[in-house]
């Protein structure tokens, strides 16, 4: 079976709408691993079809959250918080502590919750690829 990594950072969330939801859609689909981390759940977003369904629905992950984003000096400024989005989008959302590493692989689906998370992140998706 051929491999294929796919990773999802902060970094690249917000620039195509369709890109990246018919690229996240495909891997979830594939079954492959797909590791995401900090605000790169935001690219989740745009997973979600007119009705609002989301093939993300269901599934256990994690992301920056509002404490975090409160702690940082954000909360106050943004339009909306990653943590309420992907709530609302039908995800079952862990949160873990503040600023500390947390992971959450639910099937092929890897989360991180923030920068604290990528080395563990990334162990989880080598085991994934390994397996």
């Amino acid at each position: 079976m051929s491999k294929i990594l796919v990773v999802v950072t902060g970094a690249t969330t917000g620039r195509s709408p369709t890109g990246p939801s018919i690229m996240l859609v495909a891997a979830l689909a594939s079954g492959k691993p797909l590791g995401i981390v900090c605000h790169g759940p935001a690219a989740l977003l745009a997973t979600a079809s007119a009705d609002g369904r989301s093939p993300f629905a269901g599934y256990r992950a994690t992301g920056f959250t509002n404490v975090e984003e409160t702690h940082a000096g954000f909360a106050d400024r943004a339009r909306w918080l990653l943590q309420d989005r992907l709530i609302a989008l039908g995800i079952d959302f862990q949160e873990g502590e503040a600023f500390a590493p947390h992971v959450v692989v639910d099937r092929n689906l890897h989360t991180g919750q923030n920068p604290a998370s990528s080395a563990p992140l990334a162990n989880e998706m080598v085991k994934a690829l390994a397996a």
